[in-house]
């Protein structure tokens, strides 16, 4: 493993628990020799996690659009930023660039990021290891969501677990160094699938 990407927000959110967060992750990543890979920003969370793999010696790729380069929110320090046409081949860039994904708090482009990716595991497109780093209880709503959609027979148990999510960012490296991707059928009703034709 030779590089994370870190999805999460423009915005620094409401607490200092989160840039604290994400200054922690940022230097773990440089300690561990480990590129960070990024959306190209220099606001909010986003800023922040680059400026502290920068300030702990470590590199980082930021993958931006073109649209937010002139909203003059690209970040000019980072180690190599790679402007592209759009977010779709933004995020397909990203992903050839990493080899696990780590969601930090955010919002919508956040979550369409991360969920992109589990998506992308599911299907058999990708097999990379992807968590949530959690902060007091952020993405805990998201994760009884997961859980339901597994009650309710829309996920597989077993993809489901093979989501890791947590608070201690030495376990999740841990994890993503060691991670064996699960094989299970996304259908989880075969015979009822056939039914259906």
């Amino acid at each position: 493993m030779k590089s994370i990407c870190v999805y999460c927000g423009s915005n620094p959110g409401s607490r200092p628990v989160y840039a604290e967060r994400a200054v922690a992750l940022g230097r773990r990543l440089a300690e561990q020799r480990l590129a960070l890979v990024y959306g190209g920003g220099n606001v909010g969370l986003m800023g922040i996690i680059a400026d502290s793999v920068l300030q702990a010696g470590g590199e980082v790729v930021g993958v931006i659009p073109e649209q937010l380069v002139g909203w003059e929110v690209a970040h000019r320090g980072v180690t190599r930023l790679e402007v592209v046409s759009n977010m779709h081949q933004r995020k397909a860039r990203m992903f050839d660039l990493a080899d696990g994904f780590i969601a930090l708090p955010g919002g919508f482009g956040t979550l369409d990021e991360m969920f992109e990716m589990l998506t992308w595991r599911q299907i058999g497109i990708a097999d990379k290891p992807c968590a949530f780093l959690d902060v007091e209880g952020f993405y805990a709503p998201l994760i009884s969501m997961m859980d339901r959609m597994v009650a309710e027979r829309f996920l597989h148990a077993e993809q489901r677990r093979d989501l890791w999510h947590g608070e201690d960012i030495d376990a999740l490296l841990a994890w993503m160094r060691n991670y064996a991707p699960v094989r299970a059928d996304k259908w989880l009703d075969e015979k009822r699938r056939k039914d259906l034709r």
